[in-house]
């Protein structure tokens, strides 16, 4: 897969390490040297997260190598309840059970300290503590325009034929935004599921990677990913709650230094379980993630899997071509301003996408190159890219069983087009 992409070189541009000739110049983009990978990631490193999202992408990127080399091995299916499962499951039911003896405490001190003083003012605190750090069960999120199966019935209709192919349910909602991303989460107490379709990604794949990308999305559902179970991902956000309230204070005062000496012990307990939670949960994930590319493969065809997973090698440009054009939406104030704005919006999504398109084919392999040295994921639990390209290409050739032909993509396109506009309206708008 590495070495698919051909690369042109440039005329009178020779390599200064290898003497080579360059990559074809655009101006765009770095000039690098094929042969020795002389400039071929000359930007500085990303800078370096937190702890945990730097543990975490270090985990990601040796359980992204292990299981990449399983799956070349065919030894990919391992048992999904396996003993890091099983033990994450019991250390999730623990962090919810210390909130629940919180609350229970809380209770019993001021039912049966009333008589007293201090009792009652503990047992308020305890009630407290266990109100701010219980599990919440997440609304439908905000982030754009909400899609139900009335108003958009074919893109609905879509998205059950990929569910039917991955072997799992539709969506009860669509939450079209302007984010570069895609993903899949419940919401309210009966854990409606809903698609959360960021159009910045959206609108730049080609039909079948659209295909791609539900199948793939769907498929957390059909694998049953751990970090998606009500009771994991719950637990995973109280400790990061926890770990966030119980943060130390920067004041000087007496009261400040009595805070950050008590919560001290309980913040580092705090931080262990959410690492320790972490590291049970994220291999799981990783096979998850692999398993959901293979569904892409079966839903939108291996070509369409592959397209989509180089389109994630460029998302960095195109969140910067969305700042740019909101940059340059709000430099004038005032009506003019509007005016200026009222113009972008119709065509936003036609430039994002017909910049993509014009990425040539030799920044593409630069890219999936910097991809193999950095361990580029989409984020810091997701796989190393280059390793998911690898896995997606190597499989057995599959044709798409949901085919989004044109007539197809025109009707979805249109049952799009009053929210397109609308986000278009909201990225332009957005504070930079």
């Amino acid at each position: 897969m590495e070495n698919d992409l051909a690369v042109r070189p440039s005329e009178g541009q020779l390599c200064p390490d290898c003497g080579h000739s360059l990559v074809a110049a655009d101006e765009r983009f770095p000039r690098w040297c094929a042969d020795c990978d002389w400039n071929v990631d000359p930007t500085p490193p990303d800078a370096e997260p937190g702890r945990l999202a730097a543990a975490r992408r270090r985990l990601a990127r040796r359980h992204g190598e292990e299981l990449a080399a399983a799956m070349a091995g065919g030894a990919a299916n391992r048992p999904r309840r396996d003993a890091a499962s099983l033990l994450a499951l019991g250390l999730a039911l623990l962090v919810h059970g210390v909130t629940l003896v919180l609350a229970v405490a809380g209770l019993l001190l001021i039912v049966l300290g009333w008589e007293t003083v201090v009792q009652p003012v503990g047992g308020a605190v305890l009630l407290v503590a266990a109100f701010v750090l219980r599990p919440r069960m997440q609304g439908i999120p905000q982030d754009g325009p909400v899609l139900y199966r009335d108003d958009a019935p074919r893109l609905f209709e879509l998205i059950d034929d990929v569910a039917a192919v991955t072997g799992t349910a539709g969506v009860h909602a669509v939450v079209v935004g302007g984010d570069v991303n895609a993903a899949v989460t419940a919401y309210g107490r009966r854990q409606r599921r809903v698609l959360l379709l960021g159009l910045g990604l959206w609108e730049v794949l080609a039909p079948q990677e659209r295909v791609a990308l539900l199948g793939h999305e769907l498929g957390h559902f059909a694998h049953g990913d751990v970090r998606h179970k009500m009771l994991t991902c719950h637990a995973l956000r109280s400790l990061g709650l926890w770990v966030d309230t119980l943060a130390p204070s920067r004041g000087n005062t007496v009261w400040d230094m009595l805070f950050n000496v008590l919560a001290y012990l309980p913040r580092c307990a705090a931080y262990g379980l959410l690492v320790l939670l972490d590291h049970l949960t994220l291999r799981a994930a990783q096979r998850a993630e692999y398993e959901a590319d293979l569904n892409a493969a079966r839903a939108g065809s291996t070509g369409g899997a592959v397209g989509l997973l180089e389109r994630l090698l460029v998302l960095r440009s195109v969140h910067t071509l969305l700042r740019r054009e909101a940059v340059a939406a709000q430099m004038t104030g005032g009506a003019a301003g509007r005016r200026i704005r009222e113009a972008a919006e119709p065509g936003l999504w036609e430039r994002i996408a017909a910049h993509v398109a014009s990425i040539p084919a030799h920044e593409h392999e630069r890219l999936l190159r910097v991809s193999a040295r950095r361990g580029h994921g989409v984020d810091d639990t997701h796989p190393p890219t280059h390793l998911r390209l690898r896995c997606v290409a190597r499989t057995e050739p599959r044709p798409a069983l949901v085919d989004l032909g044109e007539e197809r993509s025109a009707a979805v396109a249109a049952e799009l087009a009053p929210a397109r506009a609308t986000v278009a309206r909201q990225v332009l708008s957005a504070v930079c």
